[in-house]
C-alpha cells in the first residue's frame, strides 16, 4: 500500500514543476492540493549527475528497480553548476509538492537541504546516501562501511603489484573519502609490508570538480604511474573515468569504485585494465528505501551497509580476477576476518 497522506501541486502547476525540474535541477510552485498517491521514488543527484558509471548511476538502478517492481511514477533530478543548499533543499522540497514518496538526496552535500525539507514535509520520507548526520522521524541516512571494501581493494592492489608502489585518487579532500584512503592503505600494509602507497586528493571542494572531472582523474594517475603504480584505485566518482583511461593507456591496473566499473558501456574499452571494483550498494539501498515505504513502514534513522550485509564488497567480473586462485583466497580470508572482527579496519 501507496502512504495515503500526501501533498502535491495539481494541473497546469504539475506540468510547470516538471518543466522546471528537467530544466533547471529544480524550482517550485507553491500548492496544497491532496495527491492521489500515485507517485514513488525520486532521487536528486549528487555532482558528476547521471552517467557518471559510478555513486549517482548506482542509485540510478535503484530507482529503476522500484519503478519495474511497484509500477508507479518516478523522477530522477540533475543538479546545477554552483547551487547551493537552499537550491538543492527547494528541489527536494518541489519532489515532495508533486507527491513523490521517498524523496532522496544522492551525496552527503544534501544534508542541510534533506534535514530543511523533511521538516517541512513531515508525511514523506526522505533519504540521504553517505551522510549519518540527518536526525529526524522520516529522514533514512544510507551510509556504508566504504573502508571495509577499500581493504579489500588494498589486498588486490598488494597481490597484483609487481613493482610494489600502487597508488590511491580521492576526489576531493574530505573525511567519506578518507575513509576510502584508509581502508585501502591498511589492506595494502597488511598484505604486502614492502608495498607503497601514492596518494593524492584532486581538490579540496566538491566545487573545484574533485567528482565531475575525468581530466584531473587522468593527470593524477599519469603521475603515479610515472613514479612505478602499478595499480591505482579512484575514489573520484566521474572523475575516475579519466584515471581508469590513464591506467588503460599505460598497460597497468585500475581498481574502480561504488559500482561494477567493469560492465559500465561507458567504459567498454578500458575494461580489461579494470582489476575489480570497491562497490557499495547504493542501488539496494535505495530500493530498499522504497521498498519500505511502499509496505508501509518507511526505514529511518542509520541504515548501514557493510561487508556483514552483503552491501559493500568487490566485484568478479573480470576473469583474471576472478580466475586467480591465489588472490580470491587472500580476499576471502581478509573479508571473513573483517566481519568476525579479527581485523579492525581504519575509517581515517
Amino acid at each position: 500500500m501507496r502512504r495515503i497522506s500526501r501533498i502535491t501541486v495539481a494541473g497546469a502547476a504539475t506540468a510547470s514543476l516538471a518543466l522546471a525540474l528537467s530544466a533547471c535541477g529544480g524550482t517550485s510552485t507553491e500548492s496544497s492540493s491532496e495527491s492521489k498517491g500515485d507517485k514513488g521514488l525520486a532521487i536528486a543527484y549528487d555532482v558528476g549527475g547521471k552517467g557518471d558509471q559510478s555513486f549517482n548511476d548506482a542509485a540510478y538502478a535503484g530507482l529503476e528497480q522500484a519503478q519495474k517492481e511497484f509500477g508507479y511514477e518516478t523522477q530522477d533530478v540533475e543538479p546545477t553548476e554552483g547551487e547551493t543548499d537552499a537550491d538543492k533543499q527547494q528541489r527536494l522540497e518541489s519532489l515532495a509538492k508533486q507527491g513523490y514518496n521517498p524523496v532522496v538526496g544522492v551525496g552527503y552535500a544534501y544534508a542541510a537541504a534533506v534535514k530543511g525539507a523533511a521538516e517541512k514535509f513531515p508525511d514523506t520520507t526522505f533519504g540521504i546516501v553517505d551522510d549519518s548526520t540527518v536526525e529526524a522521524t522520516n529522514v533514512a541516512d544510507l551510509v556504508f562501511s566504504e573502508e571495509e571494501a577499500s581493504y579489500l581493494a588494498g589486498v588486490a592492489a598488494a597481490k597484483s603489484t609487481k613493482t610494489n608502489v600502487v597508488g590511491f585518487v580521492g576526489g576531493v579532500d574530505i573525511p567519506l573519502i578518507h575513509k576510502f584512503q584508509a581502508g585501502f592503505e591498511q589492506g595494502v600494509k597488511d598484505t604486502n609490508s614492502k608495498a607503497k602507497v601514492i596518494s593524492q586528493y584532486l581538490t579540496q571542494t566538491a566545487e573545484e570538480g574533485g567528482f565531475s572531472s575525468p581530466d584531473k582523474g587522468k593527470t593524477a594517475a599519469e603521475g603515479q604511474i610515472e613514479k612505478k603504480a602499478d595499480v591505482v584505485y579512484a575514489a573520484a566518482g566521474l572523475s575516475g573515468q579519466g584515471v581508469i583511461e590513464a591506467a588503460a593507456a599505460n598497460k597497468v591496473w585500475a581498481i574502480g569504485v561504488d559500482s561494477d566499473q567493469y560492465k559500465q558501456e561507458a567504459l567498454a574499452k578500458y575494461k580489461d585494465s579494470i582489476l575489480t571494483s570497491a562497490m557499495k550498494d547504493v542501488a539496494k539501498a535505495v530500493y530498499n528505501l522504497a521498498k519500505s515505504v511502499e509496505d508501509g513502514k518507511p526505514e529511518t534513522g542509520i541504515v548501514r551497509g557493510d561487508l556483514k550485509t552483503g552491501e559493500v564488497s568487490l566485484s568478479n567480473s573480470n576473469p583474471k580476477f576472478a580466475d586467480n586462485a591465489e588472490l580470491q583466497e587472500a580476499i576471502e580470508t581478509a573479508k571473513e576476518k573483517i566481519i568476525n572482527g579479527e581485523i579492525k579496519v581504519k575509517s581515517s
